[in-house]
């Protein structure tokens, strides 16, 4: 079988070719494919600062960087899986719950043939509709949810979707199994405890950030990689779970967070475990104009690229 290849910098400079993750082919299903990039341009979930709809475009973008073997662990996407860039979910751009129907119809799509779906956010409030797609193909999944919030809010501003209701909502819908729901780097200042105890009384295991700092976090994933065993799990991944000295281009930033190293160490952490998609949410370019908090996305998706299961790894 022919797999395919990004299109590489010495065929092609890199400010050139075309506009897909990491220059991959580009179809429009997942037919054939083994994991796919697919775009979620969505904005009108956000609470304060809007921009995440150009974080599919300008993550592929930044993409153009990657190279196809990983130096850091072995792992060789290209050489062992079919991937590709399956383009952006059509959304409504006027109405939030279209929207949410729209994603979870696509992601039915995707999902009807065996690939693993990578998605380039958007705002936090696409997990929602994943989860429940998910849910139709896997049952309840286990989460693992890096964030600086918890995003269990029972509604915001009267409504029950926005980007900080997608957990409360997709547990509500049976879409979780919540004893095997991990939050990783949760800070910042709050309403009342319960913006996490909320999260710890359902079940799922709350590290905050201040439980990261100065670590590692390979003893954390180890323990998480046991608690989960090959249930099938789903990775969200917020931008905003990084510091902003990191990744300043988001909406809502805390301090105190995640360092990219650390971040590295999650991903490359879930290695071994059942991955059924994951996404990259939250990326805003409007408020980073170097677009290195978008890289840091690109690269951190690669990343779960690389752990999904089927990937081969080569001798370093």
């Amino acid at each position: 079988m022919t797999f395919n290849q990004p299109l590489g910098g010495n065929d092609m400079p890199r400010f050139a070719g075309p506009a897909s993750m990491m220059r991959l082919p580009v179809q429009e299903t997942s037919e054939g494919l083994d994991a796919c990039f697919v775009g979620i341009p969505l904005d009108i979930g956000t609470s304060n600062r809007s921009g995440t709809r150009f974080g599919p475009r300008q993550i592929r973008a930044e993409s153009c960087m990657l190279r196809p073997y990983n130096m850091g662990t072995g792992a060789a996407p290209f050489d062992s899986i079919q991937v590709a860039d399956t383009g952006d979910v059509a959304l409504n751009t006027f109405d939030l719950k279209d929207s949410v129907r729209l994603i979870e119809e696509h992601y039915d799509r995707i999902l009807q043939y065996d690939c693993i779906p990578l998605g380039l956010g958007g705002d936090h409030t696409l997990t929602y509709p994943i989860l429940r797609a998910m849910k139709k193909k896997h049952g309840p999944v286990a989460l693992i949810h890096i964030d600086a919030h918890a995003d269990i809010n029972d509604e915001m501003f009267g409504e029950k979707i926005a980007h900080g209701t997608p957990f409360r909502r997709a547990l509500e819908d049976g879409c979780l199994a919540a004893d095997k729901v991990f939050q990783i780097g949760l800070r910042g200042t709050g309403y009342s405890p319960e913006d996490f105890n909320w999260s710890r009384r359902q079940g799922f295991t709350v590290i905050q950030a201040e439980e990261c700092w100065h670590k590692s976090m390979t003893p954390v994933m180890a323990d998480i990689r046991a608690k989960i065993g090959d249930h099938p799990v789903y990775i969200t991944y917020d931008i905003d779970s990084l510091d902003p000295a990191f990744a300043p281009g988001t909406g809502t930033v805390e301090i105190g967070g995640l360092t990219i190293w650390q971040a590295l160490e999650i991903i490359r952490g879930c290695r071994g475990l059942n991955v059924v998609g994951g996404d990259l949410v939250e990326v805003s370019p409007p408020y980073d104009t170097s677009g290195n908090t978008a890289l840091i996305g690109a690269n951190l998706l690669y990343e779960i690229l690389c752990i999904l299961p089927g990937v081969k790894y080569e001798n370093l």
